[in-house]
């Protein structure tokens, strides 16, 4: 049941494509194709199921502060047992009523809220086939929307041209969906890629973004050649009969020929929580510099996104400049190599952005520079919380200290302005830099600056201390060491106390001295899931991991260009 959208910039967008000029000054390390690698099955794959273990705490008595559940989602060896051995996991898992619904590539697994116990698992190719689809091939999100008491995900489609929906007919994950398909990207007929499909619910549509690549027959292969915004009305998406694109809109950029549009940024974000007025806000990180840009979409309502129309894009440099990102560290205290191979991606803004009480909350990875630019070479979560109505920053702050690296963020935000941010972090040190889950609590102050409370918390640390997926434990790492390529966090739609994390961490190898007879590979990846409860604790004015930044607009002096060739 696939419905064309109306394709509002398509024949701007092809003349772009074709125009072969040569390509503008970008962003180098945004041009990159991110399509996950399937790698093949090694006999030690099938024998690692989780143990289904859960650990019970609570503020009062539990051994973490704040984290009141804490349980293993899926892995690498779940998705390996069925065919499905993908890297990286692109962790995404939310909370609806009574359930935990997860999607790694390569699977989808249901937890049960209470206990955290495993009820259902399934690849995520018989998730789609079950719904009518053709398959997947990863990049998978979900979403639980709370008013219609529905679940929402997307994935690529069989082709990786088309991006599909499903949408459940109850708040049971495990119950009934009904799913459609659309074209993300076309590559001008030839078989394009709508690459790095993100997820957005306002109170009028779905919107999902994209990083459109182009093959060989079509100017190069896996050439960048601009973004995708699709919008679908929300009374399509929840539609009796099954979500369908109809009344839906399409917008184009093209990237580094002539006449470019780079204020569109990349990876592009919709704005959850937004939609005032028939106005739904976008976000994302710059092509041609360092800091944000954004723009809204309006008139649009839940009916209908016929006629909508994107608005000029502010760029955002931030309050502090920032260089690329260089490799995560480990301790590697086992064999030969570098410790520093984790890629942590560029500083595109990966996990979902909020807006609440008039603000909109982000953050991305970055790496810090000093006075003279030069670059302090370990990477950072960077925050920033801007006016939805004026796009002002009124804050900005970086978590790291200088000794670690810090990376693949994702935060969520209640009414009261409470938010919670998760992240990675690791480091060469053997007693404490293993890559590791870790989650912050702080308060939204009344000026939008955002105060620290309780401190920096410990929910998982990896089984590993040398993450090395493609190569034997111990060896040199061999290929591109992906993580990520996104983290989530998501409100608990009973109970906004409550936030659910799901990141990932390393496993132990697979090989027979790890309990894998057979296996032959390096260590494997695994997703953690913990239920962590906010506090009404007094906010801490300042702390070691939090460097403010400033407020309001005062560093608009500061604004700088860093132009990198491509």
């Amino acid at each position: 049941m696939s419905n064309r959208l109306t394709l509002a910039a398509a024949c701007a967008f092809a003349a772009l494509l074709s125009s072969g000029a040569a390509f503008a000054e970008v962003k180098s390390d945004y041009l990159g194709f991110e399509q996950k690698e399937l790698l093949p099955f090694q006999p030690g794959d099938a024998a690692g199921a989780p143990s289904g273990s859960v650990v019970f705490g609570s503020p009062a008595n539990g051994p973490l502060p704040h984290a009141v559940i804490r349980f293993e989602g899926i892995s690498q060896y779940d998705v390996a047992s069925v065919a499905r051995n993908f890297i990286p996991p692109d962790t995404i898992a939310a909370a609806g009523r009574t359930q935990i619904m997860e999607f790694a590539n390569g699977g989808v697994a249901v937890f049960d809220k209470a206990t955290g116990m495993r009820t259902s698992f399934s690849s995520d190719l018989a998730f789609w086939q079950g719904l009518g689809q053709a398959g997947a091939n990863g990049d998978s999100r979900v979403m639980y929307n709370a008013e219609a008491n529905r679940w929402i995900a997307t994935s690529f489609a069989n082709n990786v041209s088309q991006i599909q929906i499903a949408v459940s007919d109850t708040s049971n994950a495990s119950g009934d969906w009904k799913s459609t398909v659309f074209t993300g990207y076309a590559g001008l007929g030839f078989g394009g890629t709508a690459d790095y499909p993100t997820l957005a619910l306002t109170q009028n549509s779905v919107i999902i973004g994209t990083n459109d690549f182009a093959p060989a027959t079509a100017g190069g292969a896996n050439a960048f050649r601009g973004t995708g915004l699709t919008i679908i009305p929300l009374d399509s998406l929840f539609n009796a009969g099954g979500p369908t694109v109809a009344n839906g809109v399409q917008f184009f950029t093209g990237c580094c020929g002539a006449g470019s549009d780079f204020t569109r940024g990349y990876a592009i974000q919709g704005v959850n929580g937004s939609g005032a007025g028939g106005v739904d806000s976008i976000l994302a990180v710059s092509i041609e510099a360092n800091g944000l840009t954004t723009y809204d979409i309006s008139a649009l309502n839940r009916s209908s996104a016929l006629g909508a129309q994107r608005g000029a894009a502010t760029d955002f440099l931030g309050l502090q400049d920032y260089t690329v990102n260089g490799s995560g560290r480990q301790p590697y205290t086992t064999g030969t190599g570098d410790p520093r191979v984790i890629d942590t991606l560029d500083d595109r803004v990966g996990s979902s952005v909020y807006e609440v009480n008039g603000r909109i909350y982000s953050l991305h990875t970055i790496t810090e520079v000093d006075s003279l630019g030069q670059s302090l070479d370990h990477t950072y979560v960077r925050w920033d919380v801007m006016d939805a109505a004026t796009r002002a920053i009124l804050a900005e702050g970086d978590i790291g200290d200088g000794i670690h690296d810090y990376y693949e963020g994702s935060l969520a935000v209640n009414s009261r302005g409470q938010v919670v941010m998760a992240y990675n972090r690791s480091g060469t040190d053997p007693l404490d830099g293993n890559i590791s889950i870790f989650a912050r609590q702080f308060m939204t102050l009344g000026d939008g600056s955002l105060s620290s409370i309780g401190g920096e918390v410990l929910l998982k640390v990896s089984d590993s201390d040398s993450y090395h997926n493609g190569s034997r434990y111990g060896l040199p790492a061999a290929g591109r060491q992906r993580w990520g390529d996104y983290s989530s966090v998501s409100l608990d739609p009973e109970d906004e106390s409550m936030f659910w994390i799901a990141g990932e961490f390393a496993r132990e190898p697979n090989d027979e001295a790890h309990g894998h007879p057979g296996g032959t590979g390096g260590t494997r990846w695994g997703t953690y899931i913990t239920g962590f409860q906010v506090g009404n604790a007094v906010p801490e004015p300042g702390t070691w991991m939090l460097l403010i930044s400033g407020f309001g607009l005062a560093g608009a002096a500061l604004r700088r260009r860093r132009m990198i060739a491509a």
